[in-house]
């Protein structure tokens, strides 16, 4: 007897409103942030792709070698890591420059409101 498991299918229209909502949240929050520097809205689009890379491989390696400075502080030492990841996008990147620290920690808050927001609106 032979069991047939569905294939997962990629959903190349969704991963495009994805990537649009990305960015335009990307352009959005350095639209709004003084620190925060971006070239044009295709600079937007690359920071949107490297910064979903460095989210899916490398944050859930850094979350887990951090596991106890995170529990130590309640969840909050995860701005910081994502606010370094931010940082590296801005270092790769060219087009987009982040000036502070402060700037970063920021950038990320807001991206993930905006992210929220718009989730909210497309789903």
């Amino acid at each position: 007897m032979t069991i047939l498991i569905p294939h997962p299918t990629f959903d190349i229209m969704n991963f495009v409103i994805n990537l649009l909502a990305s960015s335009l949240a990307v352009f959005v929050t350095s639209y709004l942030l003084p620190g925060v520097e971006l070239a044009n809205f295709l600079t937007a689009i690359v920071v949107a792709i490297v910064l979903g890379l460095v989210n899916a491989l490398i944050r859930p390696l850094i979350l887990l070698l951090t596991l106890p400075i995170n529990i130590l502080t309640l969840g909050l030492f995860t701005l910081v890591i994502n606010a370094s990841l931010v940082l590296l996008v801005a270092a790769v990147v060219p087009g987009f420059t982040i000036r502070a620290f402060s700037s970063a920690i920021l950038f990320a808050i807001i991206l993930w409101l905006i992210n929220w927001f718009l989730s909210l609106l497309i789903y």
